[in-house]
């Protein structure tokens, strides 16, 4: 799948329902708030970023099928495959509007769009959120719902380390933020960013508390 292509809507429900049993069976999920995401029209997932895992288990876990962001390296060999199959979208970092437009264009058919609004894999805390994910709710007409996600990395793990078996994993959907309408788009995105960059930490700091779950007090720099 090349960037720009919109992907099959029908893809991500099949990968949920080939992969999820296998998810529960080799790690304790809990997953809290799925009645938040919206059950129809177009919706866009904004979660945290840990590590290696988070995409696949929010994908996985969400209620409806969703397509992710991805960047394009990952379109390798057999992670390649899984995330084509999968319908996921690949993004160039450094030219990423093709993938943002397949993803606006998903939007627009009524389905589910996820991105980590923090670009790459860290501490997350949900704490730098890029301008991507308000302008594809402004593009879309579509709603926020922030996601956190906790346990795929401690403090002192690769941030491209897979957790180990049966480990405690969290994925907490928030309250759906909607898009911001102003004067012009430019504002109307900015407005959105700015609701979103207030959400998803809180939401994220939010639940690591109520579920006990520390996040790394690390980040990439530091993790090898």
């Amino acid at each position: 799948m090349t960037a720009g292509h919109v992907p099959d809507a029908a893809l991500p429900g099949r990968a949920q329902r080939l992969v999820r049993p296998f998810g529960r069976l080799a790690w304790s999920i809990r997953v809290v708030g799925a009645e938040h995401v919206p059950t129809t029209g177009p919706v866009v997932l904004a979660a945290n970023h840990l590590g290696v895992l988070d995409g696949p288990l929010v994908v996985t876990m969400a209620p409806r099928g969703a397509h992710f962001l991805v960047k394009r390296e990952m379109f390798r060999g057999v992670v390649g495959w899984v995330l084509r199959t999968s319908g996921q979208i690949p993004v160039d970092r450094d030219s990423s509007r093709s993938g943002l437009e397949a993803a606006r264009a998903v939007l627009r058919r009524g389905g589910v769009v996820g991105i980590f609004p923090e670009g790459n894999r860290g501490r997350g805390d949900g704490a730098s959120v890029r301008a991507g994910v308000a302008w594809l709710a402004v593009q879309g007409h579509a709603p926020v719902v922030p996601v956190a996600v906790l346990g795929t990395r401690r403090t002192g793990e690769r941030t491209g380390q897979v957790p180990g078996f049966r480990r405690r994993l969290v994925v907490e959907f928030g309250e759906p933020i909607a898009p911001q309408q102003a004067g012009s788009a430019r504002e109307s995105v900015r407005l959105t960013a700015d609701l979103v960059a207030a959400a998803l930490p809180a939401h994220v700091a939010e639940a690591a508390t109520r579920h006990g779950v520390t996040l790394p007090s690390d980040g990439p720099a530091t993790v090898l």
